[in-house]
């Protein structure tokens, strides 16, 4: 086994998610992770908690989608209620053999099944927020991914335990002075109401006031680097375009411009699949509002790889989503979906905190 996979597991179970003896661990993903899942397993069983894996099958979702009725598209496992409420630590491994398994389904039957597990999604979001789960989403790398990020898969191993800090001699000490300095933005974010967002194609102004912004430093999402809030859900105006793909769900969107007045949608545009983005837009009254605006800080992530989970991250960066916010942020928007976007503002990009520049291509100025 790559020594990296064992060392990227330590980092998971001790400082993202810090398991605790006697805890009921989950552990969740497809095949193609499973030399992670084992890992993470193992480190568990060293703890004194009690992990359980659950494979996820890939054919059989694409399955559902196509042939499943209405009445099967909305049915909620009862053993997936009582996972929800009885965990007290989930780790998601992501690693794909096919990361365009959904890419024939129609939207709109994907749409029904997100609608129907909404509940369960505030769930988790509030248990999340309350501190009551722990949890932490990472990827393992695999030929899939690799592709999907025109990389070889060498490359992309390096790619992913970079981004993380795996290589380093201790890649907490790393995590922790990223927490310091995202701590001392957010103390200053705090305190702002408007914040306006400018690029080329780009000028969006939001209120922020009594929203907290949450500093994420490895402790949900491994690699890490960001800092978000959930705006003030009915006061968004303006236009943002994203010069990266958004990927939702194994579909890719090109160039996607959104336009915004009093905090909704009211036009949406792309060069590709616009039918998808429409159809998600459409989910339920709440996905065409803002549930997170985000700002990357991630500077060891220099590239676009059509994964969100590194793309939102990416130094020099600020990403939106549309539909549920992050209740721990003070966001109230409740919605089946929550859809991150990303738009690079490493050139001619500006952020405005009550009319003062604090980021200026790609770098805060405070």
């Amino acid at each position: 086994m790559d020594n990296r996979i064992k060392k990227l597991a330590e980092i998971l179970v001790h400082y993202s998610v810090k398991v605790k003896k006697g805890q009921l661990v989950k552990i969740q993903g497809e095949t193609a992770g499973l030399p992670l899942m084992t890992a993470i397993y193992e480190e568990v069983i060293r703890v004194g908690a009690h992990p359980y894996a659950v494979i996820k099958v890939p054919q059989n979702e694409e399955i559902l989608f196509k042939h499943g009725s209405k009445e099967q598209l909305e049915f909620i496992s009862p053993m997936l209620r009582l996972e929800i409420n009885k965990m007290d630590c989930l780790f998601n491994v992501w690693a794909s053999e096919n990361t365009r398994y959904l890419a024939g389904v129609n939207p709109k039957r994907m749409a029904i099944q997100r609608k129907a597990h909404k509940p369960l999604m505030q769930r988790l979001f509030k248990r999340i927020g309350d501190r009551s789960l722990n949890w932490v989403g990472t990827q393992f790398p695999t030929l899939a991914d690799a592709q999907e990020a025109d990389m070889s898969l060498s490359e992309y191993e390096d790619f992913v335990y970079s981004a993380g800090h795996v290589n380093d001699r201790d890649p907490v000490k790393h995590w922790k002075k990223m927490e310091k300095e995202q701590k001392r933005l957010v103390k200053i974010l705090n305190r702002i109401d408007w914040l306006h967002i400018k690029a080329p194609g780009v000028d969006l102004k939001m209120r922020v006031k009594g929203r907290k912004w949450i500093s994420c430093h490895g402790t949900e999402n491994f690699p890490d680097g960001e800092i978000f809030t959930g705006p003030i859900e009915d006061t968004a105006e303006g236009v943002i375009n994203f010069n990266y793909p958004a990927v939702y769900m194994g579909r890719r969107v090109e160039n996607v411009r959104l336009e915004f007045k009093k905090g909704v949608v009211v036009a949406e545009s792309a060069d590709k699949d616009q039918a998808f983005l429409t159809a998600l837009l459409n989910s339920d009254k709440q996905a065409r509002r803002i549930g997170e605006i985000a700002i990357g800080t991630n500077y060891s992530i220099t590239r676009h790889t059509g994964n969100i989970l590194f793309d939102e991250k990416i130094g020099g960066t600020c990403h939106l989503a549309v539909g549920a916010s992050i209740p721990e942020s003070g966001g109230v928007n409740k919605s089946s979906i929550h859809w991150d976007m990303v738009r690079n503002l490493k050139k001619g990009g500006e952020i405005l905190a009550d009319g003062k520049i604090i980021y200026r291509n790609g770098k805060f100025t405070i």
